[in-house]
């Protein structure tokens, strides 16, 4: 086997590592992900597995392994400096990083976009409480990006012109934000509780009301209208896939707006399979799929 066949074949088996991580963590992503051409899932599956780890030291596996927050904080620290070695160089001995270096350097994604990301997840080490400022800052690094990647990805060979592309763009910021305030407000019972962190600014538990909710969940909305203008923009399978995953969130969003406030403080609110399926079924034929429709009738 010669040099080039080699690295063809641990690239191979860093995507498919990629891909496992998206289906064991991910019922929406992956479902929505399903829909795309095999190279734009795989890029899409890479960018997804890197954002998991990332996270999965903030806030998951690394303190279940009783690591120290010194520990954490160093583990970032070499995800993010490998990260930036592998773009430059195009290998990693981390297959998720290797995977997504492959993407990264297929589709054009840079350091500009990977080191806001890297420091939204280092905020969660020092930060509990946020100010507006910092909470939009935030959202960018966590969540914005990441639909920028995503649209990178969506974009590689499909030239769409200045106009289209700042469409887009702003398409995907939205998205990646309504998605990560979608998450943050379902997760809030998680969050105080567990994490001691509070995301939404002048939010507590000892505040959190009704109005409180109604108002963000109002913003979510508005995010969401803005993504669904800009669908017609993108690539067919890319738009079908963005679909189901903003008509996935959607619906979510509806079931906290009919969730009363203080129950959010005890319980985390999911869109049960069967739901997630008939979602996932219409986005699949090309159908109009629930949530969007009643957008575009509002915008």
């Amino acid at each position: 086997m010669n040099l080039d066949d080699s690295l063809q074949r641990y690239s191979a088996a860093a995507l498919k590592t990629s891909a496992e991580v998206i289906r064991i963590y991910s019922t929406s992503f992956g479902m929505a992900a399903r829909i795309l051409d095999r190279t734009t899932r795989g890029h899409i599956e890479a960018v997804y597995a890197l954002v998991r780890i990332a996270d999965e030291i903030v806030d998951g596996a690394a303190a279940g392994a009783g690591l120290s927050a010194s520990e954490v904080a160093a583990l970032l620290d070499d995800l993010e400096r490998d990260t930036e070695t592998a773009l430059r160089t195009g290998y990693s001995t981390n297959l998720v990083v290797h995977a997504f270096a492959v993407t990264a350097r297929s589709t054009g994604i840079g350091t500009e976009l990977t080191r806001p990301f890297f420091a939204s997840m280092r905020a969660d080490l020092t930060r509990n409480e946020h100010t507006q400022e910092s909470f939009d800052l935030y959202v960018y690094g966590s969540a914005e990006v990441v639909g920028l990647m995503c649209l990178r990805a969506f974009l590689v060979k499909r030239p769409v012109g200045r106009e289209g592309e700042a469409v887009l763009i702003d398409g995907a910021r939205h998205l990646g934000a309504a998605f990560q305030k979608i998450n943050f407000l379902r997760d809030l019972a998680e969050d105080f509780s567990t994490l001691g962190r509070s995301y939404f600014p002048g939010i507590s538990p000892t505040s959190f009301s009704e109005a409180d909710k109604l108002r963000l969940l109002d913003e979510i909305d508005e995010d969401l209208r803005i993504s669904a203008a800009a669908l017609p923009g993108l690539p067919p399978t890319a738009r079908r896939a963005v679909s189901l995953a903003q008509a996935l969130f959607a619906e979510l969003a509806l079931r906290l707006r009919r969730t009363p406030a203080e129950e959010l403080l005890r319980a985390r609110i999911r869109v049960p399979n069967p739901v997630k399926i008939r979602i996932m079924a219409k986005a699949f034929t090309g159908r109009a799929v629930p949530g969007l429709v009643a957008q575009e009738r509002t915008a």
